[in-house]
């Protein structure tokens, strides 16, 4: 893994201008498989907070045809759902809020692919503890067998860039923003880590996947770089 840290102060001024900094110059090609048989399966984004236009761009060059979900109806049409990142106490609060939460765990229950990244990834998780690593008693889905430690590398102000090795991702190293990113930190036996970053605490796992059920402690949206939705979609393509 190679790793550069880039000034905090300059990811603090918000997403957008990350977003902008960071997305290659020029279309990107599309990044689905071109033998990938049958329709594009239908993948929702949960929009309820996040970058959630950036994420249905990547998903349809991944070759999905991707939709917001903000409504049970939405959510019961999708073949895989995204979880976007923002702020994980409050996409859980909106989740019960719009009356999603019950509907989306049953559906995780039952096998549904889901792709969290950074907030979307500590409400997949069973457990989720403080940056001190006090527990945090914030409602989570439970469907990913890990503890996850929310602000792993510091607020804002710490924010980082770096190349990731990604297991089960073909071609160049990974370009990820971390924006106070968490980290996997206890893994279950069906939990299979894909990316660490070195850190004072030792290698921490960044990328996990546990059947079809993907996560990110990053913003894989915010470069440009389809590889990790195009391993989503194939997940949703593969049978239950």
């Amino acid at each position: 893994m190679r790793a550069t840290r880039v000034p905090g102060e300059a990811l603090a001024r918000g997403h957008q201008a990350t977003r902008e900094a960071a997305r290659p110059a020029g279309p990107q090609p599309a990044a689905h498989d071109p033998e990938a048989e049958g329709p594009p399966p239908t993948v929702g984004v949960l929009a309820l907070q996040g970058d959630v236009l950036e994420h249905l761009r990547l998903l349809e060059a991944a070759g999905a045809h991707a939709v917001p979900v903000a409504r049970t109806d939405e959510l019961a049409a999708v073949d895989g759902l995204l979880l976007p990142g923002g702020e994980s106490t409050t996409i859980g609060r909106l989740l019960e809020l719009f009356g999603l939460r019950a509907p989306l765990q049953e559906r995780l229950a039952a096998g549904m692919p889901a792709f969290g990244t950074c907030a979307g990834a500590i409400l997949l998780g069973r457990a989720t503890t403080l940056d001190d690593g006090t527990p945090s008693p914030q409602p989570l889905l439970g469907a990913l067998d890990v503890v996850t430690r929310r602000n792993a590398f510091g607020r804002q102000v710490a924010s980082f860039e770096a190349d990731l090795d990604v297991g089960e991702l073909d071609g160049a190293a990974l370009h990820a923003v971390f924006i106070r990113a968490p980290w996997f930190e206890q893994l279950g036996p069906a939990v299979h880590p894909l990316a660490h970053v070195p850190t004072s605490q030792g290698e921490q796992a960044v990328v996990v996947r546990q059947g079809r059920i993907l996560a990110s402690a990053f913003h894989p949206e915010l470069t440009g770089d389809a590889r990790l939705h195009q391993r989503f979609v194939a997940l949703v393509r593969q049978p239950a």
